[in-house]
């Protein structure tokens, strides 16, 4: 090979990279949890939109959803997500312990503890509610079936489970007695999909089980795409304050040169207009006077946190939901 083609090859190839490298910086990768591809979908033209005027290029926004233990484990395992805006923080706690895919004080770097926007668990019940399910005690009764996802997989599904714990906790008395009331509750469960949107579809679509436990926003948007002459949603009157956070994957980002817009993106999401989105979605905005705006929307319920009741995920995720606790007991058990 002459020297000519040698110096012909190199810059060839500094092109090459040079546009890889421009290509990367106009495209992100959201990895999140199942039930917020609709709320996606329109804050990625929302953002977009707000990027260009700032004189940037349009920007490609990929989305990859499932349970939110699941979507974790990927990025662990190499999936380069740019960001991740997962169900709950002990998932993204997980990118840090295994592999040190962002800094440990992760929580610190937004408000609220990097979550944008609230939500809980209700339950959805067939129209005219024919098992007249009102509370957490009607869905351990005989001959009911709850349609719930896997906690090992699911982060809704972990939700749901320490707001069944919450409720019988408070409304028995005792530790045992909570776990008793959470392991019949269990007995009741035909099936444990992997994630909130599968569940979602094997209640509505597959005509399976009398009650769903599903977000809020998930239970609102399937009353907004099935009608009000299908479903019903049931706010039980105790339940969890579901606080999904969002961070920025540091070795990603800094690997793919997408920091700042990265950055930006989740910011994006405590402005006026990401809030708002959030809520028409049935998310619970942080912005006091936007979630002002859209109160009429919400049930009324106690909430408990999980800091206040269960000392936070770390604890309430090694109690609860590593291999050998307390969920892997009560479901052998069935």
């Amino acid at each position: 090979m002459s020297i000519y083609q040698r110096s012909f090859n190199f810059f060839a190839g500094v092109v090459l990279a040079s546009a890889a490298l421009t290509s990367q910086a106009q495209s992100l990768l959201n990895v999140s949890y199942d039930p917020t591809r609709e709320l996606y979908s329109d804050f990625n033209r929302a953002f977009n939109q707000h990027w260009q005027a700032q004189g940037y290029e349009a920007l490609q926004v990929q989305q990859s959803h499932g349970g939110s233990g699941k979507q974790a484990r990927s990025v662990a395992e190499g999936l380069r997500a740019d960001v991740v805006t997962l169900a709950l923080a002990g998932d993204i706690d997980q990118l840090h312990h295994n592999g040190n895919w962002l800094a440990k004080d992760w929580q610190n770097r937004l408000p609220h503890g990097s979550t944008p926007y609230t939500s809980t668990i209700v339950f959805l019940v067939r129209k005219g509610n024919p098992k007249q399910i009102q509370d957490w005690d009607d869905l351990v009764k005989p001959g009911i079936s709850v349609i719930t996802p896997n906690p090992k997989t699911s982060g809704g599904a972990r939700w749901n489970f320490l707001a069944a714990w919450a409720y019988a906790k408070q409304a028995y008395g005792s530790e045992q007695q909570a776990q008793d009331f959470v392991q019949r509750l269990f007995a009741n469960v035909p099936v444990l999909d992997s994630g909130a949107r599968a569940a979602t579809n094997t209640f509505t679509n597959n005509g399976m089980g009398d009650v769903l436990l599903a977000w809020e926003n998930e239970a609102y948007l399937t009353l907004k795409e099935h009608g009000a002459d299908a479903f019903e949603m049931i706010a039980p009157s105790l339940s969890i304050l579901a606080e999904p956070p969002v961070a920025v994957v540091d070795r990603n980002v800094d690997r793919k040169g997408t920091r700042a817009v990265a950055e930006a993106y989740l910011d994006y999401l405590y402005s006026d207009v990401g809030q708002r989105i959030a809520a028409q979605h049935f998310y619970r905005p942080r912005n006091a006077a936007i979630a002002k705006e859209f109160a009429g929307q919400f049930a009324a319920l106690e909430l408990v946190s999980i800091d206040g009741f269960f000392g936070g995920w770390q604890r309430a995720q090694k109690r609860f939901f590593n291999d050998g606790a307390i969920f892997d007991q009560i479901y052998q058990e069935q």
